[in-house]
């Protein structure tokens, strides 16, 4: 792959309850990346629905490997020559209120590679408009971690609220990760204090690169997310970062730097426990 198509693209929306104008404007975002130099690119969590309510998504809800936004998202990946990790979309568990919290990635071929099921369940009060948020109610959570090969290195997935979980990245990181990739739609009033110190926190740890994919604005169903979609490097730096509004951040990783930089300061190395 060209050094150019190791770059890797961010995609923030503020998606709506409509699904057809979501999903188009998440494959206008994907080519304008392409057209950039992206060869991967990010989608954020509940890209294509974000419901008026949360039972809207009910309506969408695909089967595992059948869809429409699966067969689109497969199509683009192929005809642009993009490997898509494809946020979160509700996928049919055995239980049928409550879905999977899905992300597939796509290799540049249309291939599906793998899949992770968000584990971490968002039940929390967070004294926003919302108020209180209770996931599990509406959603299955997943049981395993997931990584997979790419061009880029070996990749861990994660989702939103998996963040506040140091645990899954270090088991990602003893799997052989070396970049963490995370679709997000945090809360403005969680991500507003806590997104970028716990994002760079688990990238110095483990010394990973991070790309974080959000919702960033305000919700047609009134909630509020905070955005700032960006790409950290393995020593903390911001490599590029968008706050609100629709678009992508988009950077090249440095692989060779990232090795040196795990010879120099072999944390990983001493660890004890």
């Amino acid at each position: 792959m060209q050094l150019e198509k190791l770059k890797i693209a961010a995609i923030q929306m503020v998606s709506s309850a409509d699904f057809g104008q979501n999903l188009r404007r998440a494959v206008e975002l994907i080519s304008n990346a392409v057209k950039e130099g992206a060869g991967l690119a990010v989608l954020p969590e509940y890209f294509a629905i974000m419901g008026l309510k949360e039972k809207d998504k009910f309506v969408h809800v695909e089967s595992h490997k059948n869809g429409i936004l699966q067969t689109t998202l497969k199509a683009l990946a192929k005809k642009l020559n993009v490997w898509i990790v494809a946020g979160t979309h509700p996928i049919a568990s055995d239980d049928a209120c409550r879905p999977f919290g899905r992300c597939y990635v796509y290799d540049s071929k249309g291939n599906i590679v793998t899949w992770y099921d968000k584990i971490h369940l968002f039940d929390v009060e967070v004294g926003d408009n919302q108020g209180s948020y209770c996931e599990s109610k509406y959603t299955q959570a997943g049981d395993r971690l997931v990584s997979f090969e790419s061009p880029w290195g070996k990749i861990g997935l994660a989702v939103c609220y998996d963040l506040r979980f140091p645990e899954l990245f270090r088991e990602l990181v003893d799997q052989g990760c070396q970049i963490f990739v995370m679709p997000a739609a945090f809360t403005y009033k969680t991500g507003e204090v806590h997104w970028q110190l716990l994002i760079k926190a688990r990238a110095v740890e483990n010394l990973c690169y991070f790309v974080a994919s959000a919702q960033g604005g305000s919700h047609q169903n009134g909630r509020v997310t905070w955005g700032h979609s960006c790409i950290v490097g393995p020593w903390g730096e911001s490599l590029a970062q968008i706050t609100t509004g629709e678009g992508f951040a988009i950077a090249s990783l440095d692989k060779q730097k990232q090795m040196q930089l795990r010879k120099e300061f072999p944390v990983l190395r001493h660890k004890k426990l």
